[in-house]
């Protein structure tokens, strides 16, 4: 397995996640979203996984804004350029990815 955690310094989920995988002696990958982002590689990888709509944390003021731009193309470029846009935690295993805290999924890959 080859588990990369994409999360958000104060995110109460990212951080269950880490200690999830902790727990269980899981190596994993932590990507800070706000100091690293996301490669458009890893951000196509997650869509193809997971959707578009699944990715876009509701919570975030600026998410209406996205709501208004036609193309899914041209919303997929605003969450590269502003990660901060992204549901958290991304939790990614190859080619298989979850949005937020699903453990019931992760027991499966391992």
């Amino acid at each position: 397995m080859n588990i990369q955690i994409f999360g958000k310094s104060k995110c109460f989920d990212t951080k269950k996640a880490e200690r999830w995988f902790k727990e269980r002696r899981i190596r994993f990958q932590s990507i800070d979203l706000g100091k690293v982002g996301i490669s458009p590689g890893e951000l196509k990888s997650v869509l193809n996984a997971v959707g578009l709509e699944a990715l876009i944390d509701p919570k975030h003021p600026d998410a209406a804004l996205l709501s208004y731009l036609a193309y899914d193309a041209d919303k997929a470029e605003k969450l590269l350029e502003e990660p901060r846009l992204l549901k958290t935690p991304i939790v990614r295993n190859g080619r298989q990815a979850t949005v937020g805290y699903h453990p019931e999924v992760w027991q499966s890959w391992s």
